[in-house]
């Protein structure tokens, strides 16, 4: 293979039951669109590169390929040459399923034919009808045979916490907690490599091609769930200059929203990947004497070792996922404000 650079990828759809209708036309694809498109994977390990002289082959192959210049060293020393984020965008015009998902240890364990992480993740609000919510965690101190009860005659509904969201809200999600995202809702997703997924209640929906209800997956989900309230909904960005805010951050990927006004210089850490993703305007990304046009819903990938790079746009928004060195970040950002999103 050849050198890294930028890479782009070819996004994977995927028309889940619960699907809308916003996403085709919010990033200009080309008809016909899908009847439910619900998930847009951005950036994922099985996708394929669409740009320069690596196109065609997936990002895991390239990770294989170029290790901790890739993927970074922090990430390397943890995973391995494994791409250790799953980048997408989701639209809900229904409520998805009532779900919960391991941690790492959980899915390394018990879960380690798969190959997959533990799903830590974040919610980026971009569009919410007004009354919109989101389940995030339970109401108040659970027993698990309480859950399993509440599971088993459909009344887990009860004892979960419903937040109320808006266009711009940022939502953790650690594992373990129990959530669902509720209709009326478009948002950007940033987690850990993992297709993990344990339904607990799916309000009594069937699978469109079988006609049979769709799988529960209580025993593993009761394994894996907390039963504390969740005390990470709305969380308040933290400025860390005028155009950019950390959104959230915890050991497995931060989160900022960058504000383009002209040129926005950044250099890459070698201890980890960046993922950048517009999600207003076009900005141009420049490297060295390359260029990249990214339009709305454009993903890219910089490796670690690229270096130098800057953003232009006459008013652009994008987002910066990456694996943040957590202890310096506390250190320095916890010395602004102490209320800082980041958790350990």
């Amino acid at each position: 293979m050849n050198g890294l650079y930028p890479i782009l990828c070819e996004p994977r759809l995927v028309e889940p039951i619960w699907g809308g209708q916003r996403l085709a036309p919010w990033l200009e694809l080309p008809p016909p669109h899908p009847e439910r498109l619900g998930e847009i994977w951005l950036v994922f390990d099985s996708n394929r590169v669409s740009n320069g002289p690596l196109a065609g082959a997936t990002i895991a192959e390239v990770a294989r390929a170029y290790g901790a210049a890739l993927v970074g060293t922090r990430s390397f020393a943890r995973y391995g040459a494994d791409l250790p984020l799953l980048a997408k965008f989701i639209d809900a015009a229904d409520r998805l399923s009532v779900q919960v998902h391991p941690d790492d240890e959980y899915a390394h364990t018990m879960e380690a034919h798969t190959g997959f992480h533990g799903k830590t993740e974040a919610w980026y609000i971009l569009a919410a009808e007004p009354g919109a919510t989101v389940t995030l965690g339970v109401r108040e101190p659970t027993e698990r045979a309480d859950l399993a009860a509440a599971i088993a005659d459909g009344t887990v509904e009860e004892l979960l916490a419903q937040r109320p969201v808006r266009a711009g809200d940022l939502i953790f999600v650690p594992a373990g907690t129990i959530h669902a995202i509720n209709a009326g809702i478009m948002l950007f997703e940033i987690q850990q490599k993992s297709d993990l997924t344990y339904r607990l209640y799916d309000y009594n929906r069937r699978d469109a091609r079988t006609g049979q209800p769709r799988e529960l997956h209580i025993e593993q989900a009761l394994a894996v769930s907390r039963l504390e309230p969740a005390t990470t909904a709305q969380l308040q960005p933290l400025a860390l200059d005028e155009d950019r805010d950390l959104l959230v951050a915890c050991s497995s990927f931060a989160l900022e929203r960058w504000r383009v006004r002209g040129c926005l210089n950044a250099i890459t850490d070698p201890g980890s990947l960046e993922i950048i993703t517009v999600i207003a305007g076009t900005a141009q990304l420049v490297w060295g004497n390359e260029t990249l046009e990214l339009r709305r819903g454009a993903a890219v990938l910089l490796p670690a070792m690229l270096g130098r790079y800057r953003l232009e746009a006459s008013d652009a928004t994008a987002l910066r996922s990456y694996i943040p060195d957590l202890p310096t970040l506390i250190a320095t950002v916890g010395a602004v404000s102490s209320a800082a999103p980041i958790f350990s």
